[in-house]
């Protein structure tokens, strides 16, 4: 039997409260700043008054819907420990389908574009950029976002990652304009204004999530406006909701984009959408 006050009967507790084991566990490295392998192994491990007292504000705080990212402070994309704050989105795997998809890209075109052009919009974390300077330490990135405090947390990845990006405050192309790019990649806001899904995103900053026009304007934005700053034969890639696919499409190809497709994520759902920019 697993005695009160180790760390088995304080994962025990988070589980019958209902917590995912994965979590749970991972809040308990977090408090000890141990490996999640030594905690499996240490499960007989005593904790201390205040350990017990940090676990149990972190395991309500995670029953009221805060994401497990905000609570460690971290969360891993595309093989990338990244920092996260409330100030910005919680990657999400997701988004490594966009990544792999501009990352074939830069491989089909790294002897023609040796030092490729590429911009982030809305990089938040940085999670994309970062990733994608990682694959292709020749590629010359860009991030941009809107918020300040997104900007200071993807400055703090590029740099304990020791990643070179480029990192301008505003909104979507502004703070590039005269510039050109081989490839402009972004994860926009999506999510329809009344979608019934945000209640369960309610702790992740909302104008990182929410667009208008059913959660299509940011991506019109970005689309009407990204011809201005790509190269001939550049591309725009874009994620966007599982069902926003068709009106993604119809957008590119009324703003002037060639060879319009779409790439599927994991689980099978339109995830993301892609086209030429040819004069």
């Amino acid at each position: 039997m697993i005695a009160s006050g180790t760390v088995g009967h304080w994962l025990r507790h988070a589980r019958s409260a209902g917590i995912d084991r994965l979590d749970a566990q991972l809040l308990v490295a977090e408090v000890l700043q141990q490996p999640r392998t030594w905690v499996i192994a240490h499960e007989e491990y005593p904790l201390q008054a205040g350990e017990r007292q940090r676990l149990d504000t972190l395991l309500t705080q995670r029953l009221d819907g805060v994401p497990l990212a905000y609570l460690t402070g971290w969360r891993e994309f595309d093989g990338l420990r990244l920092k996260v704050t409330a100030d910005v989105l919680v990657p999400r795997a997701d988004t490594e389908t966009l990544v792999e998809w501009a990352s074939e890209f830069l491989q089909e075109h790294s002897h023609s574009r040796p030092a490729a052009q590429v911009l982030d919009l809305g990089t938040g974390s940085g999670a994309i950029a970062l990733a994608l300077k990682h694959r292709h330490p020749g590629a010359e990135v860009t991030g941009t976002d809107s918020s300040a405090a997104a900007l200071s947390v993807a400055r703090d990845n590029a740099q304990r990652l020791q990643l070179d990006v480029q990192w301008l405050m505003g909104r979507w192309f502004e703070p590039v304009r005269g510039r050109r790019f081989d490839m402009v990649v972004s994860n926009p806001p999506y999510v329809a204004p009344h979608d019934p899904h945000l209640a369960a995103l309610q702790h992740e900053p909302a104008q990182a999530l929410v667009s208008a026009e059913a959660g299509l304007a940011d991506l019109f934005e970005i689309i009407s406006q990204a011809g201005a700053f790509l190269t001939e034969g550049g591309v725009l890639r874009l994620e966007h909701g599982w069902d926003q696919g068709l009106a993604v499409r119809q957008a590119l190809a009324a703003a002037g984009f060639r060879d319009v497709h779409t790439r599927r994520d994991l689980a099978g759902q339109e995830r993301c959408s892609a086209g030429v920019w040819r004069h």
